[in-house]
């Protein structure tokens, strides 16, 4: 392939057009029309469609930019490592988290990885699991943080792995937890209560147990974000339910108290990949620090 014509390809996508490509390339825009008719030619795909007076990037189109993109951001990386007179190559990790994953549990687990000499650069992306899986999918992503495994329906050829998991903590505010009279958790009835969005596998586990327990708190708010519900749950609002092995960290963090910890309604996290047997250094430190000690507390 003639990475000049790719070049071209590339700056016509970013540019927006023809002649603003051709003017940032200080080229006419005959020469930019030229060089792109050969790099079709050579992909035996067509990359733009007319739509108007517009060039529009068809399927093949969109797919061949991901891929620019990201060659010419190692060419970027490439003249920052020898500017810098780096010896060794710094590789770039990717890492997509689901949106669901509390952001302090993906710090811990992605930070391995940032310590490692070879990482030059890493990019953290947040979205909807069914969004990074796609980006997984094309090698935009190198690995995938979630609090479910992939769904079986996905035809995305991607592996779990499991890094651990965790039983769920009650947390309060100071004036809330002294409100809560009694023994734990039968406490928690009639107090105001916030709960996890019902797309959230923890809202059904943590509604079944509840039921089953006979436990009926007066539920004042509903989150799709957590990070929310716990800044409701810092202001006295309610009572929250987050993982146990984030303890210290949410007290810290929002000057909340535990009132009590239950093993039964449990959350999972997993890697997800592309590789079946991981070789990714970066993908194994963190399934490693993850298998190692950060879910100890939370298996004890």
């Amino acid at each position: 392939m003639n990475f000049k014509h790719l070049h071209y390809f590339w700056t016509v996508a970013r540019s927006g057009g023809v002649l603003r490509a051709a003017e940032r390339l200080h080229v006419t825009p005959q020469t930019i029309s030229g060089q792109l008719q050969l790099l079709e030619q050579r992909l035996g795909k067509k990359l733009f469609r007319k739509q108007g007076r517009r060039l529009e990037l068809t399927e093949d189109g969109r797919t061949a930019l991901r891929y620019a993109d990201e060659i010419f951001s190692l060419g970027e990386q490439l003249e920052e490592a020898v500017a810098r007179g780096d010896s060794g190559y710094a590789i770039e990790f990717r890492v997509g988290v689901a949106d669901a994953v509390p952001k302090s549990l993906a710090y811990r687990l992605i930070e391995p990885a940032a310590r490692l000499p070879e990482v030059g650069r890493m990019i953290c992306r947040e979205g909807k699991m069914d969004v990074l899986l796609s980006e997984l999918a094309i090698h935009r992503l190198d690995l995938v943080i979630a609090n479910v495994p992939m769904p079986t329906s996905l035809s995305v050829q991607a592996f779990n792995h499991k890094l651990g998991e965790s039983g769920s903590s009650f947390f309060a505010a100071p004036a809330l937890a002294r409100r809560c009279k009694g023994r734990f958790p039968e406490n928690l009835t009639g107090m105001p209560m916030l709960m996890p969005g019902h797309d959230s596998p923890l809202a059904g586990r943590l509604q079944r147990w509840l039921d089953r327990r006979g436990i009926v708190p007066r539920v004042v708010g509903e989150f799709d974000d957590s990070a929310l519900m716990k800044a409701f749950g810092e202001n006295g609002q309610g009572i929250f339910v987050s993982s146990s092995v984030l303890e210290s960290e949410v007290e810290a963090q929002y000057g909340v108290r535990v009132l009590g910890r239950i093993d039964e309604v449990r959350e999972e996290f997993f890697a997800i990949s592309v590789e079946r047997r991981l070789s990714h250094p970066c993908v194994i430190a963190i399934t490693d620090k993850a298998r190692g000690d950060l879910f100890t507390q939370a298996r004890a």
